[in-house]
């Protein structure tokens, strides 16, 4: 895997988050963003994933858009990225952006290894995952969740269901006793990625 830093790289709180080359063009003024909204010294440590619907997707499922089925492979980029979070004096957090949001929440129900989830505007439509949330118990004391207002007006039947799920999502980590956020913002699903991601981060920096 391969990782890129930005903040201060002895900043007692470690941002995880797994990145595309989409998101890597952003991911500097991210950072920014995120200096921006909070006080917090932090280190980000972004992780490209080459294979985005195998390696962040929790278990296999047909394609949803275009012709690429989702592989199942979140599991191995999890342990990959297992070290980055290893040392006990650092609070480390994990997130991401669309399906990486969703890897993030699908990782805090694996470990305690991270004290919280920053999942903007995650593909919770993915199929069976609000299922999988019901049925397994949470490893982390705090989530944001975000989606953009627009996000569930698309032709597509599956992923128009994401703003229900998020809100079954909310209320599901609520009825378990997680400090959570919901955020809506403006615009689809490919508008001010950089910035809904880092005030997913900076509201947990600010809840430490």
């Amino acid at each position: 895997m391969e990782l890129f830093q930005y903040g201060d790289p002895n900043a007692s709180a470690v941002l995880i988050q797994p990145v595309d080359d989409r998101d890597l063009a952003g991911i500097a003024q991210e950072a920014a963003e995120i200096r921006k909204l909070t006080d917090t010294p932090f280190c980000l440590k972004a992780v490209r994933v080459q294979r985005w619907n195998h390696e962040l997707s929790p278990w296999e499922a047909p394609a949803v858009f275009g012709s690429e089925p989702f592989g199942g492979g979140a599991q191995e980029t999890l342990s990959g990225i297992r070290h980055l979070a290893a040392d006990p004096d650092k609070s480390c957090y994990i997130g991401g952006y669309s399906l990486a949001g969703l890897f993030a929440l699908w990782a805090v129900y694996q470990t305690d290894l991270f004290r919280g989830a920053a999942a903007a505007s995650p593909s919770v439509w993915f199929p069976d995952f609000t299922g999988y949330m019901q049925q397994h118990r949470i490893r982390c004391p705090q989530v944001y969740l975000s989606l953009g207002d627009r996000e569930s007006r698309t032709k597509n039947a599956v992923m128009a269901t994401v703003g229900d799920k998020i809100r079954e999502a909310y209320a599901l980590l609520n009825e378990q006793g997680v400090r959570c956020e919901l955020e809506w913002n403006p615009g689809n699903h490919f508008r001010d990625a950089e910035l809904r991601t880092a005030k997913a981060f900076a509201w947990l920096l600010r809840g430490q």
